[in-house]
Order: structure tokens, then sequence, then C-alpha cells
């Protein structure tokens, strides 16, 4: 069909896959998509398939590109691997080029997205897919409208200028500048989301409301700075101060119960997911099975084992960061001696073969490490029984997440109150030492705990730029609050500090870094694109 063709051609999700010659049709169906018959049954499934490129992929595309450049997590090759011909390093290095998998598969993902969200909402707008009442089909057009904004945030926030398509149009876009495209999404989102549906409870789980648009609303103002060079702290804040008066959002008792295997669909905390459902063929969420050493298996009791020594891990500068008693450094890293799930001591099998498998804080460098150098993710439950993808969904906005932004807008227009949001955050973390949950707006104006630098053989070598971190302390707080959660590549560039610090193995690469290069197989498919600057073919 046109459509598809179309999206082969823009996304280039399919260059080179065939060397076929024989472009004869073959037809398997007099049914086609101008045959068919919708009915009202198709309303739902229409908007839920648009969603679909959220969880496709998300830890090899998103997932990587947000965390593995950033200053918590790297993944070094070991003696069972993952070296991957560097892709893995090239993140962490911040030398890496348009051909790099990861970056296509973020571009590719979230145009799919958008591609998607455009072809549902022609169907509703023309009605070929009825909609069981005018209102219904108004909030669906609406939702779409919000989804399709959720993915051109990542796009521009990612690859800064790009193409803006909202029709099925059969042209090759040019790009269009961030500037444009982040009013484009202030627009939308402004116009849409008062139709969205209100409830925050099992009806809207998975979806987008009301008040997870808002949160949207109010990342793209937090970040408004770097888009467009104005900041726009007050219209961050405004959203924010929506969504907390309602009373419809709360924090979770245990900051580990957006996390969970199953039960969670009734949180308050969480706001908007990615769903996924092994048994229905919803897949995904392999985390665990990247950053778990194989002998996990024992102790969670798997159906399939982890890749070998296991990948990703905390950088020991970030680790070394956590205030003691703060229980969210275990509650998001596995460290120490490991047991299986009788209690019985588990050993390496690797380099270190027969010794006690005990993971260790300390990495040498970013370069290589030992099967048991680097605590690993503890973050996302996963069910006894699970195979390679688990059942556990990852959620991309928390309610937590709302209580730190306006925070950081208040500290920022220089506004009182910001301690106490953050506190509010804290307190689940330290019921065993409450006192230590107080902070001050003072306090989240003090220099970052992180001691930045680049290390050769367990120690930094090269201080490199040491100035103090602007409110560095609350840079700290979302770093604690959201580890593993995609968040650190966004907020170091708002703290300026992406392309400017060193880390581990890292040295800064230049600022043209804090975006990445329009993947190799994009440009060649649609001629009308020009590479973003300071990167070359290749590069």
């Amino acid at each position: 069909m046109k459509k598809n063709i179309i999206h082969v051609l823009w996304m280039a999700l399919a260059v080179c896959a065939t060397s076929c010659n024989d472009l004869d049709e073959v037809v398997y169906s007099s049914v086609t998509e101008q045959t068919y018959s919708y009915s009202v049954n198709d309303f739902i499934p229409n908007i839920a398939g648009a969603y679909e490129p959220l969880h496709a992929d998300y830890v090899g595309g998103y997932w990587q590109t947000q965390e593995l450049t950033g200053c918590c997590i790297v993944t070094p090759p070991n003696s069972t691997g993952w070296d991957d011909g560097g892709i893995y390093k090239r993140l962490h290095f911040h030398n890496w080029n348009s051909e790099l998998g990861q970056i296509s598969s973020l571009w590719n993902n979230y145009f799919k997205g958008v591609i998607l969200c455009n072809g549902a909402i022609e169907r509703l707008e023309k009605e070929i897919i009825p909609a069981p009442s005018p209102e219904k089909k108004q909030q669906g057009i609406s939702e779409l409208r919000v989804l399709r904004a959720y993915y051109y945030w990542i796009l521009m926030d990612n690859f800064g200028d790009i193409p803006l398509v909202t029709t099925m149009s059969q042209e090759l876009p040019g790009k269009t500048s961030r500037a444009q495209i982040y009013d484009f999404i202030v627009k939308e989102l402004g116009e849409a989301v008062p139709d969205l549906a209100e409830e925050q409870d099992a009806s809207t789980y998975g979806k987008l409301n009301k008040w997870a648009g808002k949160a949207i609303l109010a990342n793209v103002y937090l970040n408004a700075e770097v888009y467009t060079g104005t900041p726009r702290w007050e219209e961050c804040m405004a959203q924010c101060d929506d969504i907390i008066r309602e009373q419809k959002c709360d924090l979770s008792p245990d900051y580990k119960d957006p996390f969970r295997a199953s039960g969670v669909e009734g949180s308050k905390e969480v706001m908007f997911t990615i769903v996924y459902d092994y048994s229905r063929g919803i897949t995904g969420n392999y985390l665990f099975m990247n950053s778990w050493h194989s002998e996990l298996q024992k102790k969670y009791l798997l159906n399939a084992a982890p890749n070998m020594a296991g990948g990703p891990k905390g950088i020991t500068q970030f680790i070394d960061t956590y205030q003691e008693g703060d229980t969210r450094l275990e509650d998001s890293w596995l460290m120490g001696q490991q047991f299986d799930a009788e209690g019985t001591p588990l050993y390496g099998v690797y380099d270190m073969a027969g010794e006690p498998l005990v993971f260790t804080k300390e990495l040498p460098d970013g370069n290589f490490t030992s099967e048991m150098a680097g605590y690993r993710m503890n973050k996302y439950e996963v069910a006894t029984g699970s195979e390679w993808s688990c059942d556990t969904d990852i959620p991309l906005i928390r309610y937590s997440e709302v209580l730190l932004m306006k925070a950081e807008c208040l500290l920022r227009t220089d506004k009182a109150g910001a301690g106490a949001l953050v506190t509010q955050v804290r307190q689940r973390n330290f019921k065993n030492n409450p006192d230590k949950a107080t902070v001050t707006d003072e306090e989240l104006k003090e220099n970052s705990a992180y001691q930045w630098g680049y290390v050769e053989n367990y120690s930094i070598t090269e201080p490199g730029d040491r100035t103090p971190v602007k409110f560095g302390r609350l840079f700290d707080e979302l770093c604690w609050e959201f580890a593993w959660e995609g968040h650190t590549r966004r907020d170091m560039i708002r703290f300026g500090l992406f392309t400017e610090k060193s880390w581990l193995s890292h040295k800064p690469m230049g600022d043209y870094r804090s975006v990445f290069p329009i993947p190799e197989s994009t440009l060649i498919a649609n001629p009308e694109l020009t590479q973003n600057p300071d990167y070359t073919s290749g590069n």
C-alpha cells in the first residue's frame, strides 16, 4: 500500500533489506485497507496500535542512548563479551557516528510512532473508522495528538531539527527547525490535553490521560531553554501546579511500588508507562537480561539465563554520591554477595571462576571489567519464571517527577519551597532515618557530590572541568530518584554537564554532541534531509 511504501522510504526502515528485482505484486487476499469494512469495534485498536513503538526496542534504542551516554551507567566489555564492535563504548566515549544502531533504532521507532498517529488520526477524522460517539471521537483524536507530540518531543530532544509531518503525505519531508518543532508540540498539547480522561486508575493505565499530558508539557517547558534559548520555568510550574492541585496523583508508599512485576495498574504515582506482557507477545523489557550475571538465573528462578557476566552497571563515581541511609541505593542497585533461591552462595564462572559471586562497586575504567565489577540493575522486579523479556512495565512518567520539576523551577526563579517538595519525595527513602529526609532550599543550591574526572586504574587521573554545578544537589537528587529510568542524558544537558564534564573513561567531545546525528540510512533514503552540524557521513 502507498502508506507503507512512504513509511519505508522516509524512515529508511528497510533500506537494503531486499535485492529482489521482481516488482510484481503478489496478492494473498482480496481484502485491503481500502476494501475492509471498519466498525466501531476498531475504534480502540486504532488508537492502541499507535502506542506500539514505545515498547519496540525501548532498551536497545531509547534507553541505551539516554543512559549509556550519561554519568550513571556504563557497559564496558568483559571476558564474556559485550564489546560488539565497540557500540556500547561509543555511547560512553561520545564518539558515536551516524551508523550506530542504537541511534537508528531511536529515530526509526519514534518516527514510526509519528506515522502511526498520523494514520490513526486520519482514519478518525475522515470517519473511516466510526467512533462510539462524537465525544469519544474527539477524545480519541486528542489522545493521538498528545501521543504524537510525545514522540516529537523525544525526537526533537535527541536530534534537534527534524521533519515535521502531520498527514500521510507522499512527499519526502525536509527539516523543520527545533524551535518550530517546539512550538508545534506546545500548541498540540495545549489544544489536546484538556480533552483527555481525568481518571488516574486502571482504566487509563498504559494510556495518556490529562495528567500525563500535562506532565509531558511541563517537561517540554522545563527544557525550553535548551530547545529555544528562552527559559519557561513559570509555564512548567503552572502545569505541575495543575497536577498537584487536583490530587489525582500521589507518591506510592514504597519507592519500589511503581516497579513491581504485577499490581501496578491502579498506581497513583505511575502517570504514563510502557506495558509489557510476555504471554501476549508484548516484549522488550530485557534490562535484567543485559545487566545480570548468568548465575542469577538460580537466584530469581528464571526460565532463561541472563547474558553471561552482564553488561550495564553503575559508574563508581555516581554510586559514591548516594547519602548514607538512602534506601534508593539498594532499591536500584544489586550489590555484594549473591545467593541462589535457597540461600546458597553463588560463584563466578568466567574470569574469576570458583570465586564467590560478589558484585563490587569499583570499576577500573570504562574499557574493560571483570565479571564481578560493578553494581547491577535492581530497580525493576523480575517475576519467577521470566523469559528473555519480563512482564514488568517501565514507567515513563511518575508523580515524583512532577514534584521535582516544580522544585527545579522554584530554584531557578529564586522562589522558596523547593526543599519542601524534594523532602516530600525523599521521605519514603529514609523511613529509618526520617531526619535525613529533610533538605532545604539552600542545600539544593550546593555543588553536586559527583567527583568528576577521567578514571584510569580505579583512580581519577585527570579532573577535567571541576566548575561547581549550579543547583548541583538537585541534580544529584534527580539521579538518585530516576536511576535506570532514561532521564540522565536530558538532565545532564539541562544542567550544562553533558558536553563539559569528564567521568570514568569519558572526556568532552564537543558541544555538538548534545544532539545525535541523523542516521545515515535515513539520509540515503531521503535526499531532502541534511546531516546535523559538525557530523559528517559516517561520523
